[in-house]
């Protein structure tokens, strides 16, 4: 009888303990079941987001198009940010633009300058130019091609006449 009556002291000290968080159970029993929900619906939302992510990699074949890309050549230390070239490009761009009064030699060197921060924009964001082939009017044109792509792909560039916005798109 003694073991009796220990087991049910137990049970009722077990039972006291417990009351307290029986009674919270029962006042929060809301907030829990809408934790619970929330947490099952991020989770949901999640996984559908990368079934859908892995979905379009495959579709578009992202493995194929990223896998002959060097990410050590972003990393060099050699290598200006990109925002500096665009600041470089902007000041240059808007010297050469309105440069008058200086004589030929100045205006040439801020030319080659100008077209030397062109060819590190482009090689910085992967894109094809040819202002070290060319001279003359032809030389011009790809310069022009050159800001407008630049342009299309997010540098704001000074305009072709000083005064205006550049419209390429």
């Amino acid at each position: 009888m003694g073991v009796g009556r220990a087991l049910m002291l137990a049970l009722a000290l077990l039972a006291v303990a417990s009351l307290p968080a029986a009674f919270a159970l029962v006042f929060c029993y809301d907030e829990i079941l809408d934790r619970v929900v929330c947490g099952w619906s991020e989770w949901r939302d999640r996984r559908r987001e990368e079934r859908t992510i892995a979905r379009l990699d495959r579709a578009v074949e992202a493995d194929a198009l990223t896998r002959d890309i060097d990410l050590s050549e972003l990393d060099r230390a050699d290598r200006r940010p990109l925002e500096q070239l665009a600041a470089d490009l902007r000041r240059i761009g808007g010297q050469r633009l309105g440069g008058g009064g200086r004589p030929m030699i100045w205006h040439g060197a801020l030319v080659q300058a100008y077209d030397d921060r062109l060819r590190l924009a482009c090689r910085a964001l992967g894109i094809t130019e040819h202002l070290a082939d060319l001279d003359g009017v032809d030389q011009e044109i790809e310069r022009v091609r050159v800001e407008g792509v630049l342009h299309a792909a997010g540098l704001a560039l000074p305009a072709a006449r000083a005064g205006h916005r550049q419209r390429h798109r």
